[in-house]
């Protein structure tokens, strides 16, 4: 009969370790459990045509070509000159990355969902690709959004005391120091710049995505960028929407 006992109190301890356990790593595993959507198709675009004869010894990342720019950003309804930096920014993240398959309107529709393109506010963007006026997003003081305490003393979002996400594609201002990266070549990374900051966010994308031809890469990719099932939904049916209209799906 004390055999039995015991084996009973050894029998509920293995249980409760045993199920102790799977709710740990269901949580710790939370990422994993997350329904991966399958990619949204990935636009192409018509790039200029390089001068005949012209060589180089380094990769040089083409513009959009210009008619095509035109037609598409009237089919969807993108500023041309966010489209240019979009299709420039997924062009330079692929070479860098060539295992990443980032698509121009998955750049775009995180443009769209994070700032309208550049135009959160009435504003929009210059010729340079400069925001018109200064983009920037919600103290990030616990209410209603993370509380993240002040990281660059004011310097990109004139709040000393919290962040701000700043620019057209909403950086932090602790991820821009690590993430931003140079996409017009004057040789600094300014986050209210649409090519610095497409350049940033596509490359941000590959490096937490891995292959973003897949659907638990693409996923990642993008939950990476805003924790919310329903944010990545939104720029997964943006990034399809833009596929279809321009009429370049590959």
């Amino acid at each position: 009969m004390l055999r039995l006992k015991r084996l009973a109190v050894l029998g509920l301890f293995a249980f409760c370790v045993i199920t102790g356990f799977l709710f740990w790593a269901l949580r710790f595993s939370g990422a994993e459990t997350r329904a991966a959507l399958p990619p949204p198709p990935r636009a192409a675009a018509k790039l200029e045509t390089l001068s005949s004869g012209i060589t180089s010894a380094v990769n040089i990342t083409r513009s959009a070509d210009a008619q095509w720019l035109m037609h598409a950003a009237a089919q969807t309804d993108i500023p041309a000159r966010a489209l240019r930096a979009y299709v420039a920014a997924a062009g330079a993240a692929n070479e860098s990355a060539p295992a990443c398959g980032i698509g121009w309107n998955t750049v775009a529709a995180v443009g769209f969902v994070e700032s309208g393109h550049g135009t959160y506010g009435g504003g929009s963007l210059t010729n340079a690709g400069q925001a018109g006026r200064p983009i920037v997003g919600p103290s990030l003081d616990g209410d209603g959004f993370a509380a993240i305490h002040d990281t660059d003393a004011g310097a990109l979002d004139g709040d000393a005391r919290w962040d701000h996400a700043v620019g057209p594609m909403q950086f932090i201002p602790s991820t821009w120091q690590l993430a931003g990266r140079d996409g017009n070549g004057d040789g600094k990374a300014d986050p209210f710049n649409i090519d610095d900051a497409a350049l940033s966010a596509a490359s941000y994308l590959c490096a937490h995505g891995g292959d973003l031809t897949t659907a638990t890469g693409w996923t990642d990719a993008i939950y990476s960028y805003n924790q919310s099932d329903s944010y990545v939904d939104h720029v997964r049916d943006r990034a399809a929407a833009y596929a279809a209209q321009s009429g370049t799906a590959g």
